[in-house]
């Protein structure tokens, strides 16, 4: 099969086509031919030696986790899907997933069938964004009816897709879209913020919150000087690591469904053009989400 490969840390030219091995499923393993593979910060992190790239492992590897296709085949004892299923997931984060290629193998228990009212190449957008949107709002932070949450980069694949989440809940949403949009920064009494652009701003963050508010920071790693600044307002701070869930999958379909939730695919690149798609991305000012196109 067709695959990407990181053929070394660096730059977008370390990527390169290959054939390589088709995998196979093992117990509970679906094996899906790809349609369409998102492409995500992480990604480009990863393929530099950053990101996730001490779960990776080292080179040669195939880079890359959104995912949309068809079941192809099924191992031992999965009950979850038929072969001729259109899933999406995000297999394995943060472990190799080997979404840039034509074949994929993972737990059936990561994937969730594609909703109707959605083509492929926007649910190959989906999966990794929206876990990460979910998870932070309303796993770890348990957002209700009525309170007041801001989202700080609201413009890209998560965020956008964060605002909406927010919006469904019945939150009072605000949101920054870049670095100009400052605005919503100037804000009180929130109840919980979604830091997804670090730097500076992250102390900024800290004075929107109301007294045991919450910063839900995704962009980097805070220093342990804010930690201890948080805990003296009496704010909290949480790091959340997504990971792979096709059951929240399946619980957002009723939101997309309902024309709720929708992704922006800003462009489509051929999966011969990852490299380019990277640059793309690592060019910045991309507003929602870039999609390699694998297969029919």
């Amino acid at each position: 099969m067709r695959a990407v490969l990181v053929t070394r840390f660096g730059g977008p030219d370390v990527l390169e086509v290959a054939e390589v091995e088709r995998p196979s499923p093992i117990s509970t393993e679906v094996l899906v031919r790809v349609i369409a593979a998102g492409v995500n910060p992480v990604d480009c992190k990863t393929r530099r030696g950053d990101g996730v790239a001490r779960w990776v492992g080292p080179p040669p590897f195939i880079v890359g986790w959104d995912v949309c296709g068809v079941v192809e085949s099924m191992g031992y004892g999965v009950t979850r899907f038929a072969v001729g299923d259109v899933v999406f997931g995000m297999p394995r984060f943060p472990r190799a997933a080997g979404a840039y290629a034509e074949y994929v193998t993972a737990p059936s228990r990561q994937f969730a069938r594609v909703p109707k009212a959605i083509p492929p190449i926007e649910a190959a957008a989906l999966p990794l964004a929206l876990l990460t949107a979910w998870q932070c709002l309303i796993d770890a932070g348990q957002i209700r009816d009525g309170q007041k949450v801001l989202i700080h980069g609201a413009g890209g694949g998560v965020g956008h897709l964060a605002v909406q989440i927010a919006k469904a809940r019945g939150a009072r949403v605000m949101a920054t879209t870049g670095r100009a949009d400052r605005e919503a920064l100037n804000a009180r009494e929130v109840d919980v913020v979604l830091d997804l652009v670090g730097g500076d701003d992250i102390h900024l963050l800290l004075d929107t919150l109301c007294r045991g508010g919450l910063l839900l920071e995704v962009a980097g790693g805070p220093s342990d000087e804010l930690k201890a600044q948080a805990k003296r307002r009496s704010l909290r701070v949480l790091e959340p690591l997504v990971e792979p869930d096709g059951h929240v999958l399946e619980l957002a379909t009723d939101l997309i469904e309902a024309g709720d939730l929708k992704v922006t695919v800003a462009e489509t690149f051929p999966l011969e053009r990852a490299a380019a798609a990277h640059e793309r991305l690592e060019r910045g000012g991309v507003r929602g989400k870039l999609v390699l196109e694998v297969g029919a």
